[in-house]
């Protein structure tokens, strides 16, 4: 597990700087409602909805970029996750359940008083976000990954591929059940701050306020076990279109899982991998990844 973590924080490392706490003077927050769990929420802008899902570690802001990228043409609205800064964080892991996701990015989409939305997912919130398009394809009306293979794809690289089952080691480690003790909001909060220390007391903050076992209860409930019964599994074939992003660097999740991707889909597929660039498209390839994002839904109004 150290190892994963040492990438991770690499990765931070080598995000942009350019982020501004100043742009949070523009944004509103909001809260949704789950079955009595609170979904907090940011948001900005205004026309048809975007909700945006971050990943492990992180939290809403780390859409920063594409929300002010989109705002102008977009209502962009990015959610903590259960269990992440000022979100609800439930105890016990049957709350991290894949079902229990996806029902909270409908409670948000509803909140905002819409009947459907864009959605966009990175890491974990790219598992919900096709996870939410498979099961709720009447409220997604175009799909956007970041960094995570169709489910398929990745339960096949499992199966498969050493390099892929030897690059998830971590996340067995981190289905243990005291595998949170070894995690802390100072050590990821230090990282993504590069030095700028109001940026690090925001971030120190939002991890402060998020659930460690919480996170890892995402690896518990849902990260696919062994052994993978590659050949039965079952997916509801994605019914909208669909704009990937995956950065071939990335050490978690190697490009190989996204092979036959097109197999699970029933409309058109972008696929953009970035050569030199990890795990965190969207924020090492920032701009590329907004602009991208802004022509690929032009394309289709």
């Amino acid at each position: 597990m150290k190892n994963f973590i040492s990438a991770i924080l690499l990765s931070l490392l080598l995000l942009p700087s350019a982020f501004s706490v100043s742009w949070m003077d523009k944004v509103e927050h909001g809260f949704a409602d789950n079955n009595g769990v609170k979904l907090h929420y940011a948001k900005a802008g205004s026309g048809p909805l975007v909700v945006f899902i971050h990943g492990f570690p992180d939290f809403w802001y780390s859409w920063k970029h594409q929300m002010e990228g989109l705002s102008s043409e977009y209502t962009v609205v990015a959610m903590d996750t259960r269990g992440y800064n000022k979100s609800d964080k439930p105890e016990g892991g049957k709350h991290y359940a894949m079902p229990n996701l996806v029902e909270d990015v409908a409670a948000v989409i509803r909140a905002e008083k819409s009947e459907s939305a864009i959605v966009v997912g990175h890491d974990w919130g790219g598992m919900i976000a096709w996870s939410f398009a498979m099961a709720h394809p009447e409220m997604t009306e175009k799909l956007i990954i970041v960094n995570l293979p169709h489910p398929k794809g990745l339960i096949n690289e499992l199966a498969t591929n050493p390099d892929q089952q030897k690059n998830s080691a971590y996340a067995r480690n981190f289905q243990k059940p005291d595998s949170h003790k070894m995690l802390n909001a100072n050590m990821f909060a230090s990282m993504v701050s590069r030095g700028d220390e109001e940026l690090k007391g925001y971030y120190l903050t939002a991890f402060e306020n998020s659930s460690f076992d919480a996170m890892m209860n995402y690896y518990r409930q849902n990260y696919p076990k062994e052994p993978y019964d590659k050949e039965s599994t079952d997916f509801a074939p994605i019914k909208m279109p669909v704009l990937q992003f995956h950065g071939l660097n990335d050490s978690a999740l190697l490009p190989g899982g996204l092979n036959d991707t097109w197999n699970n889909l029933e409309k058109d597929f972008t696929l953009v991998t970035i050569p030199g660039v990890g795990h965190w498209s969207h924020h090492e390839a920032a701009d590329m990844v907004t602009d991208t994002m802004k022509w690929w839904l032009a394309m289709r109004k």
